[in-house]
């Protein structure tokens, strides 16, 4: 009987859009295990399914060959703080105040993080009975009420904010366990395999109940490290050493839940943060044929690889151009969960799971692209509109365009042919769902400025 109501209840409340049978397909539990492998400035050209000619990625290729690889999915900005706070919110940061014109992400000497009232996947699932760990970079607030354990997740093991955060203004990047300094400096040349570790441990302690793991891994963001096994391994260099070690890690998770007998009951996707990090030359990736990168709205910037693993569940070597993006990881994972999505408050996320079990061939039509706290371009279809562009840090300041820049994305990936005098028609029906949207916009206070409560700066101190 339990289990007639949670299909009934996804099925009918979410519009989950497969049936009983997928889920009679897992072993154990009727609520399916979700890994969320997330990488930091990995770019849209960085694996070899996508088109890499000298970084190997066997167990990427191999998601992509036994599930299915999205060749149109955005991150919800595209630099850190706020493409974390979208993911796990399900919601555009800029609603969470997680988005801020002066300091677009958080820092040592940030006061606050992401405000306690949002709701995140890991609390959403621990209400349905999941175990839930984080496990990586977090970079959504380094002190209470902010850390991993403060926001539903049973446990924590990384470091609380990006790898470069070290310098003589504050103390060197720490790795914490829950709330507790272990190591500081963070040792960064076995990141990796630790967080693979601290991962498998996971899943073989919740194996017998169903479980939520976000692993956030620490590179390719520079400085780069790579352990001893892998580093000058890659014809790519270091970049590609560090790439080839999250393969592996990806791969070591992948075995574990097939040796455990898990693997048709866990849905893993792998996804990256933003895109490639272009201004650090050799030690930043590649966006392949997308333009720009880290930093920007542009394509290259918020289009990233996206691969989804569910043996028995999503059809092996399927490729979708459905939109997607990283906030939808939230709809899924609660629709996968049986828990109602929250009604006080607006979700940007979509239900992915149509996509991924060819019910449909689209969920969502449109995507935003905000920089910092401003709406730089829209995708309506395959069409999308600039109204302000700007490089990524350094030279230009931003530009704004009258009428639209405008680029069918089907057709010009690379963003190469203005067509908005061709179109303006197009133009027009994408500024009409501009106006639908800022009608229905509430702006969070801002969680990045380094201000405390009672006025004082952390770094006055």
């Amino acid at each position: 009987m339990y289990k007639l109501y949670v299909f009934l209840l996804v099925t009918t409340v979410l519009g989950l859009g497969f049936g009983v049978d997928a889920l009679a397909q897992n072993k154990g539990s009727d609520r399916p295990n979700i890994v969320i492998i997330f990488t930091d400035d990995m770019g849209y050209g960085d694996v070899g399914v996508y088109g890499h000619p000298t970084i190997r990625t066997p167990n990427l290729d191999r998601m992509a060959g036994e599930g299915m690889k999205f060749t149109q999915f955005y991150t919800a900005a595209s630099v850190c703080t706020p493409s974390r706070a979208g993911l796990l919110t399900g919601r555009l940061p800029v609603r969470s105040g997680m988005m801020s014109e002066e300091f677009r992400v958080l820092f040592p000497f940030s006061a606050k993080g992401m405000p306690p009232e949002e709701i995140t996947i890991a609390e959403a699932l621990k209400e349905q009975g999941y175990a839930t760990a984080a496990v990586g970079k977090w970079h959504l607030g380094h002190q209470t009420p902010y850390l991993p354990t403060d926001n539903g997740f049973d446990s924590y093991y990384g470091i609380p904010y990006s790898n470069d955060m070290d310098n003589k203004a504050w103390p060197p990047v720490p790795l914490m366990r829950d709330k507790e300094i272990i190591e500081q400096p963070a040792e960064q040349r076995t990141l990796t395999p630790r967080y693979t570790e601290k991962s498998l441990e996971f899943i073989r302690e919740n194996q017998d109940k169903p479980f939520f793991l976000y692993l956030a891994h620490t590179f390719p963001h520079v400085p780069l490290y790579a352990s001893e096994d892998f580093r000058g391994t890659s014809t790519r260099g270091l970049y590609g050493d560090v790439i080839e070690e999250i393969d592996w890690s990806t791969g070591q998770i992948m075995d574990e839940l097939e040796q455990r007998g898990l693997a048709e009951n866990t849905l893993v996707f792998f996804t990256s943060d933003n895109g490639p990090w272009l201004t650090m030359d050799q030690n930043g990736g590649s966006a392949g044929l997308l333009r720009n990168g880290k930093g920007t709205t542009w394509e290259g910037g918020m289009r990233v690889p996206a691969l989804a693993w569910w043996p028995g569940t999503i059809s092996p070597g399927q490729v979708t151009q459905a939109l997607g993006t990283t906030m939808d990881l939230f709809s899924t994972s609660l629709a996968l969960a049986g828990a109602e999505q929250p009604d006080d408050r607006i979700i940007d996320g979509v239900n992915l799971m149509p996509v991924l079990t060819g019910k449909q061939e689209n969920v969502r039509d449109a995507v935003f692209y905000y920089r910092s706290e401003k709406l730089f371009a829209v995708r309506k279809g395959p069409w999308k509109a600039h109204f302000i562009t700007q490089s990524a840090y350094v030279g230009d300041k931003p530009v704004s365009h009258e009428p639209p820049q405008l680029y069918n994305l089907e057709e010009d990936p690379s963003e190469k042919y203005n067509l908005a005098e061709k179109y303006p028609e197009v133009i027009s029906e994408i500024m009409d769902l501009v106006e639908k949207h800022e009608n229905n916009l509430i702006r969070g206070e801002d969680q990045l400025a380094p201000v405390r409560e009672d006025g004082t700066v952390p770094w006055q101190d």
